[in-house]
């Protein structure tokens, strides 16, 4: 027999343990039993068990981290968004929660607007430019592509936009904001925000805007 592959860059025990979270969060969003909610209850700990023995923490803390995530286990939605001025020059922060590591702007979505918004969103309040967006670039999941491994799952979104106004300001999570060519992109990078394959196709996208969105 052969190893069935995951498709996926994060360790197996991992995938294996997200898995079992999610099937125990749904579970528990639509149990119609006493016994059901405890077996859905035993996965959840089960799941904790498995994390506990690869990070530093334990599994009553896991068990709580992932019990404030209800209702059907989904991917949450991150954006990204690639600003381009009209020197073909890169738009980047410098992320405070990550020691100082340069991303797109971004982060997870908001409710009550839409992805492209929450694009703008971010865009605005982290670099302190206003853009339009001007295509999708790229769908991916994140674990297919190379992120250090996370507990969620995650749909990463990432927008190709142009910049019509602002300036540049540092907020509460950027302590930089800068503009970069290809070839001087920074290599103290957030990587789990952004990796430097995904910087180099948003070139790739702003060059050719009638490529198709990438995407899985």
């Amino acid at each position: 027999m052969t190893a069935k592959p995951t498709g996926m860059n994060d360790p197996e025990w991992l995938v294996c343990a997200r898995e079992a979270m999610a099937i125990a969060q749904s579970g528990l969003a639509y149990e119609t039993g006493m016994y059901d909610r405890e077996r859905y209850e035993q996965l959840q700990s089960l799941a904790a068990r498995m994390i506990s023995l690869h990070v530093e923490e334990t599994p009553a803390r896991i068990t709580r981290f992932f019990s404030a995530e209800q209702g059907y286990a989904t991917p949450k939605i991150d954006v990204r968004v690639a600003v381009f001025d009209a020197s073909h020059r890169l738009l980047m922060v410098r992320e405070k929660a990550d020691h100082d590591r340069w991303t797109l702007p971004g982060g997870w979505a908001d409710v009550n607007l839409t992805a492209s918004e929450n694009a703008l969103k971010e865009l605005r309040e982290e670099s302190g430019y206003e853009g339009r967006i001007v295509k999708l670039a790229a769908a991916w999941d994140r674990a297919r592509q190379g992120h250090p491994p996370d507990p969620f799952s995650a749909l990463k979104l990432f927008y190709i936009a142009e910049c019509t106004g602002g300036d540049a300001r540092v907020s509460t999570e950027t302590s930089g904001v800068g503009w970069f060519s290809r070839e001087d992109i920074p290599q103290a990078l957030s990587t789990g925000r952004v990796l430097p394959h995904e910087i180099a196709l948003m070139f790739t996208h702003h060059d050719d805007p009638a490529r198709p969105t990438d995407y899985d």
